[in-house]
């Protein structure tokens, strides 16, 4: 076993938080990114479910008025 200065250690230790320190803040833009993707996802999926709901509606209201397509 190599034995290392306190001084060596110390010099590792700082470069690993280092590196963990941008690890931390590039997982953390990672994550808001995604947030800022699923907050827009989930608003264009109640605003396609709205869409859908009103076509519901405007096909029951004009479904007794349509007359049934001829027979051959």
């Amino acid at each position: 076993m190599i034995a290392e200065t306190p001084e060596a250690r110390i010099d590792a230790l700082e470069e690993k938080i280092a590196y963990q320190d941008q690890v931390i803040e590039d997982l953390n833009t990672a994550v808001t990114d995604q947030w800022k993707e699923i907050d827009t996802m989930k608003r264009l999926v109640a605003s396609l479910l709205d869409e859908v709901k009103e076509m519901e509606l405007a096909a029951r209201a004009t479904a007794g008025r349509e007359p049934p397509p001829p027979h051959y």
